[in-house]
């Protein structure tokens, strides 16, 4: 063994030795531009408020994890999910081992705490000793694959149907082997107007399903999710019949997931698999259950349903059963779940949202890199840092903390 290899080991056996102790635990808000998508439109750049979960341990040990709310580790948390990570969570967890993460996991589920607050505490817990071992999580995790095939998930109401398959060309083209529609949501595409009275336009969508498949042609992998648009099983089912025709690969959460017997019918039908549910509360538990009862094909999960403890006892669950576990949103902490994971349970990683003109290569300041660079074979590389892979701009985040 090298000297290198020998301070190491070294180091990490007085860690473990001397048992470490969470000191402190923060959350820091920050500002940060960031440009949205709207109706087929590039919006003008605003300020919104990003934050960073920090723990701070008695042997100088650290886990951050970016994010808490909406869309992936983009969008911070409220100032109430503050105020509860800032007290009633900072109070449970300080002067325990931070490698106590199930005992915090049980802790905070069987006290109903809010599934985004447990999956931020997780996952900070999850970079801390990654960080320790320098290692990448998904390596502390147990390693399956360095690299995971990635898919472009389109914005909703992203302009006409011709502009969806020239998208979709697009794609193809940058090396993308998969690509997700996310079709028209609360907008009338014909009119050109907000619908609020309306969350779908049936036809429509089929239309846009059609040109794109006519235009990448048979070699790419096509998906959907309407994000439980459609109100009624008939125009749930009217459109898997036609995905079905078009050898799409999954029907994403079609209809409101409150209706857990439509879904059962709908599995039962249909033969292209029914991929959900994506948003419900209640973690690997709620999903196992819609497994049992032939409501999902397919199961859908993402690190702020859990954390990373909750995916890995997902991915679990369907590995058991034989079932696709596919994870939801893209973000640092989903692809460590997925390079923890064989590709026979979870396949795919959720780049984007992607639309003509929108970059996704650029970091957001307080970030040196982004962690999903795409390759020309449309696959994304784990991070080799340790924990995460976050390459955090601290100057930025003092600069424009609020």
């Amino acid at each position: 063994m090298n000297l290198l290899g020998c301070r190491f080991l070294l180091t990490n056996m007085l860690t473990l030795e001397v048992k470490m102790k969470i000191v402190d635990l923060q959350v820091i808000p920050f500002q940060v531009p960031r440009r949205g998508f709207h109706h087929g439109e590039i919006l003008p750049e605003t300020m919104v408020t990003q934050t960073v979960t920090k723990i701070v341990t008695d042997q100088g040990a650290e886990g951050y994890y970016f994010g808490g709310r909406g869309h992936g580790d983009m969008d911070g948390m409220s100032a109430e999910q503050i105020g509860a990570m800032q007290g009633r969570i900072k109070n449970l967890v300080l002067g325990h081992d931070p490698f106590d993460r199930e005992k915090f996991w049980h802790w905070l589920w069987v006290a109903k705490v809010d599934e985004n607050l447990l999956s931020v505490l997780d996952m900070a817990l999850w970079d801390l000793q990654a960080r320790t071992f320098r290692v990448p999580v998904y390596k502390l995790l147990g390693g399956c694959r360095d690299k995971v095939k990635a898919y472009a998930s389109t914005f909703p109401n992203m302009g006409s149907v011709e502009d969806y398959a020239e998208h979709a060309a697009a794609c193809k083209a940058e090396g993308y082997t998969h690509y997700k529609i996310h079709p028209y949501y609360f907008w009338d595409p014909i009119k050109k107007e907000s619908d609020p009275g309306r969350p779908s336009h049936v036809e429509q969508d089929i239309e846009v399903c059609r040109a794109v498949r006519q235009r990448v042609g048979n070699d790419m992998v096509l998906s959907f999710d309407p994000w439980g648009t459609y109100c009624t099983y008939e125009e749930a089912i009217k459109v898997g019949r036609v995905l079905q025709e078009l050898n799409f690969y999954w029907y994403e959460h079609p209809m409101p997931e409150y209706r857990v017997s439509s879904y059962e019918k709908l599995c039962a039908e249909l033969e292209i698999p029914i991929l959900s549910p994506e948003v419900a509360a209640g973690s690997f538990f709620t999903r196992a259950d819609w497994i049992l009862r032939g409501a999902s094909d397919m199961s859908r999960i993402d690190v702020l349903r859990g954390g990373i403890t909750g995916c890995k006892k997902m991915a679990a669950v369907c590995e058991a059963y034989g079932v696709k576990c596919e994870i939801h949103m893209s973000g640092f902490a989903n692809l460590q779940i997925l390079g923890a994971t064989s590709e026979d349970t979870c396949e795919y990683y959720e780049r984007g949202l992607v639309a003509p003109g929108m970059d996704c290569n650029t970091p957001p300041p307080y970030l040196e890199e982004i962690g999903d660079p795409l390759d020309v074979e449309g696959y994304v590389h784990l991070p080799q840092e340790p924990g995460m892979g976050y390459k955090i701009n601290w100057d930025y985040i003092g600069d424009n903390t609020t």
